[in-house]
This record gives C-alpha cells, structure tokens and sequence, in this order.
C-alpha cells in the first residue's frame, strides 16, 4: 500500500512538472495558435470554394497539432533530462 502511495505520488509530481514546463514554453512561443474551430465549412452545401476553405482550414489546423506536439515532446525531454540529471545527483559512488 506505502509503494503504491509512492508511485502515485513520484506520477503527480510528474504530471505537475510537464504542466509547469508546457506552460511555459507555450508562453515562449511567440507564434502559438489555436486550432480553428469553422462548422459553418462543415455545414455548408460543399461548393468548390466551401471545399478550398475546408481543406486550408484543416491543414492550418493539422500544422497547429503539429507545433503542438513538438511543444509536448520538447516538455518531456525535459522532463526526462532533469529526471536523470537528479538520479546522476544521487548516485553513491
């Protein structure tokens, strides 16, 4: 039960830590954007133009998911990086 208190525990920490570091790069980023949200393209009858505007519209969308994971895995190197400079840290020699 003590081990199991822990490792919830060492998860949380984790989880607050990758928080507080996704925060702040996304506060670095002089570029963030918010995914688009347009239902009226999806609603509409589908004309050629309803379709370009679509399609820019999920593209622009797929390169704001993209930016966005690139934020999340730079937050979880760090994350792994201080992880192990801290068990460097702590290692009897």
């Amino acid at each position: 039960m003590i081990v199991r208190a822990f490792i919830i525990n060492q998860l949380s920490e984790r989880r607050k830590r990758l928080h507080d570091l996704l925060l702040t790069l996304i506060n670095k980023d002089s570029e963030f954007e918010f995914i688009e949200e347009d239902s009226s393209d999806l609603t509409a009858s589908y004309s050629e133009k309803d379709t370009l505007n679509l399609s820019r519209v999920i593209e622009k969308n797929r390169k704001i998911i993209k930016r966005f994971q690139a934020i999340v895995r730079t937050a979880v190197t760090l994350d792994a990086l201080m992880d192990s400079e801290n068990e460097e840290n702590y290692k009897i020699k």
